[in-house]
């Protein structure tokens, strides 16, 4: 089973890190209130990045990582993720 990394962009330009099996269940989710408590007050926009991982640790790991990066560090990382982050949304 696959567990994704993904980042949100929140409607004040925030960014939320987490991981998941269903990327698209788990946005819906923060979008109603359900998911994490800071995406209770930060409202989610969009999604940004995502990157799949074989299991769960791997994915906590980067989660972990990610988080402890400066916000123009996740810019960064989220601009040279843009095609894989495309192919997800865009699969044929």
């Amino acid at each position: 089973m696959k567990y994704f990394v993904y980042i949100i962009q929140t409607v004040d330009n925030t960014l939320y890190c987490g991981i998941a099996k269903d990327v698209f269940k788990r946005f819906y989710e923060h979008i109603n209130g359900k998911g994490a408590k800071y995406t209770k007050s930060h409202k989610p926009e969009k999604i940004v990045y995502i990157k799949d991982f074989e299991d769960k640790s791997s994915a906590l790991k980067e989660e972990y990582r990610i988080k402890k990066l400066a916000k123009k560090d996740k810019i960064d990382l989220i601009e040279n993720n843009k095609e894989f982050t495309e192919k997800f949304f865009y699969k044929s």
